[in-house]
């Protein structure tokens, strides 16, 4: 009994001593690539890397003080947009801001463009130091296809290198947790919570030879909800999915899921260096989530 008992002893100090010693190289590692060496055991049932090797985010797969502490101290700028056009701008805007200044990128200097035909009746919401709120008006559009898709030149014609990061989001959505600095890169893409687990033959991309979005093949399925990167790379995104777009209209052509198939176009031609799963952007309806970081709100008008 003696000898089991130092022997399970013993046992339990290696164990112990095996994961601080996994700690200290976790974070060792982390500190030069951004990830934990555990993430593996963490989240086995995801995957973290492209064959690209972008990192491909999780929540609970990254430290956020190490991540806010770099940005901090390189004094990055972040500007987030938004479109809140028509009936968008009272069943949505308000949410969208009060949980983006609660969540979003917290401790950075944050600048919310807000782009809309009512300036007037954008809500005034108290936003910490170092926070700005600033409001363009734009023209509204009949359908809500055209105003996704528009939004792509109002982008680009007010890009300017004041920032070193730029987020777009659709405004039906709200922040539920960390939206943080884990998530900027040089170009940031999202994966579309309906086809993350799906196999690529049931990737909605559009099929038609016709469209300037059509493809055969992908590598992911992504979400035009949300978007980002630095300046120049959104610029590029932008005035890629807008000149596609127009292209198409010449010929009277439609993409199929508008925007967002020029966007998953741009994607396969131009890899993005940084990949958010769907945790940073889900619908509360699916509940495999480990984690809800940034969600559709209660009534989404155009899922797919």
């Amino acid at each position: 009994t003696h000898i089991r008992r130092v022997t399970l002893s013993l046992c339990v100090c290696v164990l112990w001593s095996t994961r601080v010693l996994l700690y200290f190289l976790c974070s060792f590692y982390y500190a030069i690539n951004g990830f934990y060496l555990y993430i593996v055991l963490a989240r086995p049932e995801v995957k973290t890397r492209t064959s690209w090797n972008a990192p491909i985010v999780w929540e609970l797969m990254v430290h956020p003080d190490l991540y806010d502490r770099r940005h901090q101290e390189a004094k990055t700028t972040v500007a987030l947009t938004v479109f809140a056009v028509g009936r968008y701008l009272d069943a949505y805007l308000n949410t969208f801001l009060t949980s983006a200044e609660k969540h979003f990128m917290v401790g950075l200097p944050v600048t919310f463009y807000v782009f809309t035909d009512q300036p007037e009746k954008v809500p005034n919401i108290t936003l910490a130091p170092l926070r700005h709120l600033k409001v363009i008006k734009v023209e509204r559009y009949s359908r809500w296809q055209d105003i996704s898709m528009m939004r792509m030149k109002t982008i680009s014609e007010i890009l300017r290198h004041n920032f070193n990061y730029v987020f777009c989001l659709d405004v039906d959505q709200e922040f539920k947790g960390r939206f943080g600095s884990e998530a900027l890169g040089e170009s940031v893409a999202v994966l579309h919570v309906y086809y993350y687990k799906l196999p690529k033959t049931q990737f909605t991309y559009d099929r038609n030879p016709k469209s300037k979005a059509y493809m055969t093949e992908g590598d992911y399925y992504y979400h035009a909800a949300v978007f980002g990167g630095s300046c120049d790379k959104v610029k590029a995104l932008a005035d890629y999915c807008y000149l596609s777009t127009m292209e198409d209209k010449l010929i009277n052509v439609e993409a199929l899921w508008h925007d967002e198939s020029h966007l998953n176009k741009y994607f396969w031609l131009n890899k993005p260096s940084r990949i958010l799963s769907s945790e940073y952007c889900f619908d509360p309806r699916i509940n495999d989530m480990t984690e809800s970081i940034n969600g559709w709100q209660d009534t989404h008008p155009h899922s797919h």
